[in-house]
């Protein structure tokens, strides 16, 4: 019992150590810890955003479907860029850009 008297008599509050088991429990062993928290929040915050782009895509997606089906000539201009076609009587160039620096 020698050794325990050399032990200062705050570490031996009985109310801090819980409070220290309590803490180290919360912050690393329990399912809802702060790391995984944080986690969960920069995952649902990049959710978040992909749901925005994917929702602005569908816009304009639902927008040139709409024109495509009612207007003629978007549907020969999306023919000639998407699928390079061309009339009978025309000659198509295709120029591929090249990449700088090379």
């Amino acid at each position: 019992m020698k050794f325990l008297q050399h032990i200062p008599s705050i570490l031996k509050n009985k109310y801090l150590l819980s409070g220290v088991a309590f803490l180290v429990w919360i912050f690393f062993f329990d399912p809802k810890d702060i790391p995984s928290s944080i986690n969960r929040i920069q995952t649902y915050k990049k959710l978040q955003q992909t749901e925005l782009h994917l929702s602005k895509q569908i816009g304009e997606t639902t927008k040139d479907l709409d024109l495509l089906k009612t207007n003629p000539q978007t549907i020969e201009k999306y023919a000639r860029e998407n699928y390079m076609m061309k009339k009978d009587n025309e000659d198509l160039f295709i120029i591929n850009p090249t990449a700088e620096g090379k």
